[in-house]
């Protein structure tokens, strides 16, 4: 039995007939002109939602698995890359082993393109693409999760009601990450708390930590014997920009002055949007060392992961500035100065902390 069927992601044999099911969902193909063609006028998106799907009919046909899939994604990804980002760099990378589990274990601050950058550093390597942990919250359209899946995503039942069912999901995920990384050799990506870090201060939530130990801990296996089995990478991703950080400041702003904030329907499916085709300058992926020595807690184990993913962390010319900034000091970066007068006043200093946290939590730490 399929023990995993409702949160794993889609084996070769399901990738032909869910394609084939996407492209016949009005819902995906409206999704895709309205993504695609934003400045076409409406009276032409019916035309566009034919053209658009008679394409894709075509360019599924030559997918059966999801290896096939993930080589079209790349291709997606390069464009994307040569649109929206000066230039990518990635650092440890050559520290992995071929054929190889790893955890990554990663700090967050884009829903999607965290991952993606993740795994295209992967595959330029020759190293196998990551299994990618997102939150059930993101799923709320059944196509979404349908190329989640297809792209080699898990589900995390977020929305799990009530203690009981909470600890069954937390129980499954567990069993799922520990049969992929063990029994599978898989690579598995995971934020190190749930939802991005939008203040720019990463740090893990030991709830992670302790979901991971739960299937291990069933078996009686000792808490730092259970962590080096799963070979846990920290990973650093730093953005020079964020596409979204007047829209994570504006949310931030709120909930502070108000002490709520209400997600429109679709926001999340819009923050993707934005993240893919934003302005994102210089990124740079940091995989840590693996956490192979005596952690003998969770608070341990937690202390290590923010230890590698702040320490690593590249600091951009942004972080600099905005830290320069919010002492009142000159930049002497002309673009970042460009770029915080498009900034609405009432968002400015969240803007800057933002920016500027990731620089004072070295500095705090002794990192720098």
């Amino acid at each position: 039995m399929d023990q995993f069927h409702d949160i794993r992601p889609y084996n070769d044999d399901e990738v032909a007939g869910v394609l084939q099911n996407l492209v016949n969902t009005p819902d995906f193909i409206d999704t895709i002109v309205g993504f695609k063609f934003t400045k076409w006028p409406q009276w032409t998106r019916g035309f566009l939602a034919y053209v658009v799907k008679h394409v894709l009919q075509k360019e599924v046909r030559k997918i059966n698995d999801v290896r096939a899939f993930q080589t079209q994604v790349a291709d997606y990804m390069e464009r994307m890359i040569k649109t929206t980002t000066s230039n990518v760099e990635y650092r440890g990378v050559d520290k992995l082993a071929k054929n190889e589990g790893y955890l990554f274990l990663s700090n967050h601050r884009d829903i999607a393109m965290d991952p993606a950058f993740v795994n295209y550093g992967l595959y330029l390597n020759g190293l196998d693409t990551v299994r990618i942990a997102i939150g059930d919250n993101l799923l709320r359209r059944p196509f979404v999760s349908d190329l989640m899946r297809l792209n080699k995503s898990f589900i995390v039942k977020r929305s799990a009601n009530g203690i009981r069912e909470m600890m069954a999901a937390f129980g499954q995920l567990s069993d799922y990450i520990t049969h992929s990384l063990t029994k599978e050799h898989c690579n598995i990506w995971i934020a190190q708390k749930e939802g991005r870090a939008k203040d720019g201060i990463d740090q893990t939530d030991p709830a992670i930590i302790k979901m991971f130990y739960m299937s291990q801990k069933k078996q009686k296996i000792a808490f730092p014997d259970a962590m080096r089995n799963l070979k846990i990478v920290p990973v650093s991703i730093s953005y020079e920009y964020d596409p979204c950080a007047f829209d994570k400041a504006r949310e931030l702003n709120e909930k502070s002055t108000t002490g709520s904030y209400q997600k429109a329907e679709f926001e999340d499916i819009d923050s993707i949007r934005k993240g893919i085709v934003g302005r994102k300058g210089k990124v740079i992926v940091t995989f840590g060392d693996v956490i192979d020595h005596n952690c003998a807690t969770p608070d341990e184990m937690v202390a290590e992961v923010d230890r590698q993913i702040v320490g690593k962390y590249a600091i951009q010319s942004t972080n600099e500035a905005a830290l320069k900034m919010l002492n009142g000091q000159a930049t002497g970066d002309s673009v970042f100065d460009e770029y915080m007068a498009a900034c609405p006043d009432v968002l400015r200093e969240t803007v800057l902390n933002m920016y500027a946290n990731p620089l004072i939590q070295k500095q705090e730490r002794g990192l720098l």
